[in-house]
């Protein structure tokens, strides 16, 4: 097996950090005469360490792969790896993954309660003679961009700064599943869709791109609890495609999240919530417009 040239995380959101990372893994790679290689954590090793599963995710293993597809990659059940050592694990990619090389940012560290930080890492590959490259991080309005920071605002319903962070729109894939239908009754039937317990989900109302057997919509998106409606606190995901009249249950749907347009409320009665659907719709319309 050749040497190769590693970087290590979860990458959650495989936003514009990530992206620079392994634009420069590839180039240096090339330069070295290394294989790059990335390998991955499948969910945030802090969410397993505080058993915090629900939620805790920008995007699903699908999806990440998807945006991974372009380099090498194996994933990593961090289960198996949490209690090894520093100097355990940076015997593992010595060993098992032929590490040459390895290109990581400034914060990472490795091994039980993060003992492996730069400093250790940089010793342990001056020992092994093992080339070190450490980047700075990728900033929007001064701010470092992180996982973190991304999840923050994703709960905030800040969609603009987010996409700015990801260098993408924030994105939503699932099967469409049956719901209680009760947006047909009302004159606007939607896609429930079935998405993951560990996907962070932002609440409201939202203007959408949707995506379906290669072709684009534009639609509405709504994520919550359904107040009005139903009292069982259970949030679901419903998209309204504009005109749009197909049976449609079963298939996936990927949504594209442009802007916010309203938080989620409790209506009086079932014309106030009908007549607040269409201003949403308008509102949703003309954002869309400029796409």
């Amino acid at each position: 097996m050749p040497k190769t040239f590693i970087t290590i995380g979860t990458f959650d959101g495989v936003h514009r950090g990530h992206k620079k990372l392994f634009t420069l893994l590839k180039y240096k790679a090339k330069r070295l005469g290394f294989s790059p290689l990335a390998l991955v954590f499948q969910i945030p090793p802090k969410n397993i360490l505080n058993n915090n599963l629900e939620q805790s995710v920008l995007i699903g293993l699908k999806q990440k792969k998807e945006l991974l597809k372009n380099i090498t990659t194996v994933y990593l059940d961090f289960n198996k790896v949490k209690d090894l050592s520093a100097d355990d694990f940076f015997d593992i990619l010595i060993n098992k993954y032929k590490m040459g090389a390895i290109i990581v940012g400034k914060d990472f560290a490795f091994g039980k309660n993060r003992q492996g930080n730069i400093s250790f890492l940089r010793e342990k590959c001056k020992q092994n003679n093992i080339e070190l490259f450490v980047i700075d991080f990728e900033e929007e309005d001064n701010s470092k961009i992180s996982s973190s920071r991304l999840r923050a605002a994703l709960k905030a319903g800040e969609i603009p700064s987010i996409n700015k962070m990801l260098g993408r729109p924030f994105t939503l894939e699932g099967k469409v599943i049956y719901g209680n239908q009760f947006g047909r009754k009302i004159g606007f039937p939607t896609a429930n869709l079935d998405i993951s317990k560990e996907q962070v989900l932002p609440r409201g109302v939202f203007s959408v791109f949707v995506y379906l057997d290669g072709k684009k919509y534009k639609g509405i998106c709504n994520i919550g609890l359904k107040p009005t409606v139903t009292i069982n606190g259970i949030a679901t995901v419903e998209v309204f495609i504009f005109d749009f009249n197909r049976d449609i249950y079963g298939k996936i749907l990927r949504v594209e999240f442009l802007q916010k347009i309203r938080d989620e409320k409790k209506f009086d009665g079932l014309g106030e919530l009908t007549k607040q659907i269409n201003e949403d719709c308008a509102i949703a319309q003309k954002i869309l417009s400029k796409f």
